[in-house]
């Protein structure tokens, strides 16, 4: 059996996720060929040795965004257990804010179909994505672009085309909170910092995105509850129903959980959904619903599948640039 195959799988792949940020792919193939650095790895747990994690840890340290893959062996190799302590004391909760672009197309319907809705995120970070009602959007698509919201509010951009669902307004959104193993209190200048840290190098866009939504946050914080959400949903779907139609949100979130667990998750968000307690907007990898995924069209293996109440309706940019609705 070769030695660390699994962690070598893992940064492979994320090399042909990651194509958008050079940097990273250069990192990601120098791992891929570097036995002693995979030997390092090896070393932590496997949740701890995801390549953003590992990488942001690096740069926390002093890593430079434009660093060769050389220099980020050096780092891994030569640390001290400050990198280490980093990686196992951190986690890559970056709550992405530009996912909100393609969420709120579904959040919308929701919400013109039931009324006000009671937005309840789980795997929720810091809260980031739980404001789409405080943004402005742009869907640039083949027949021009549609605008949604305020011009003067903070503003995201989304590459869109298909048949819709198109939003005309912004959902009402009467009470928002969420559910997160570790709640970040995005308040705090270091948890704040960590945050930038996990942006990828190239994308300034992102950065300043992010730091819209820290301030969003800031001002209006959501309910954050610390929790399990194999386990602790169910009282905060029976506190946020007294506020609206709750709608039961994630993104890059069930990719965390074991396989046995992932298909746990899903008999209970479509029992909850079957039995009128709430919707269920997911946005996640292909491989991670897959009998969600599998209501729809194989999607490309660098795009999520996004899908109301467990059937697949679009395609989706990981870090919400862009959307293509199924037909």
């Amino acid at each position: 059996m070769e030695l660390f195959s699994g962690t070598r799988q893992t940064y492979a792949e994320f090399a042909t996720q990651a194509t958008d940020s050079p940097t990273f792919v250069a990192w990601t193939r120098g791992v891929v060929e570097d036995p002693e650095v995979l030997a390092w790895l090896g070393t932590l747990p496997p949740l701890k040795q995801q390549p953003n994690l590992v990488f942001a840890a690096a740069r926390w340290h002093g890593l430079p965004d434009d660093a060769t893959y050389a220099d980020l062996r050096e780092v891994l190799l030569g640390d001290d257990g400050s990198v280490r302590a980093t990686i196992l004391s951190r986690a890559t909760q970056t709550n992405e804010a530009g996912r909100m672009a393609n969420l709120l197309p579904l959040l919308r319907q929701v919400s013109v179909e039931d009324g006000p809705i009671a937005l309840l995120e789980v795997g929720a970070s810091g809260g980031l994505t739980l404001h789409p009602d405080r943004w402005s959007y742009r869907y640039r698509t083949p027949q021009g672009d549609l605008r949604v919201g305020d011009p003067a509010a903070p503003g995201l951009e989304c590459r869109a085309d298909g048949p819709g669902p198109w939003p005309t307004d912004l959902p009402q959104v009467a009470w928002r909170g969420g559910l997160d193993l570790h709640p970040l209190d995005v308040s705090d200048d270091d948890t704040a910092r960590w945050l930038e840290t996990l942006v990828w190098p190239e994308h300034d866009d992102r950065r300043r995105v992010l730091r819209q939504a820290i301030e969003v946050a800031r001002h209006d914080p959501p309910r954050l509850v610390r929790g399990d959400l194999l386990s602790d949903l169910d009282p905060l779907i029976d506190e946020a129903a007294r506020h609206g139609r709750v709608v039961v949100q994630h993104s890059a979130v069930v990719a965390y959980l074991e396989r046995e667990d992932r298909e746990r998750f899903t008999d209970q968000m479509l029992a909850r959904v079957a039995a009128g307690a709430c919707r269920w907007v997911s946005n996640e990898g292909p491989r991670v619903l897959p009998r969600v995924s599998a209501t729809g069209p194989a999607a490309p293996v660098d795009r999520f599948v996004l899908a109301l109440d467990g059937r697949a309706v679009a395609w989706t940019h990981g870090h919400g640039r862009s959307i293509s609705w199924l037909g």
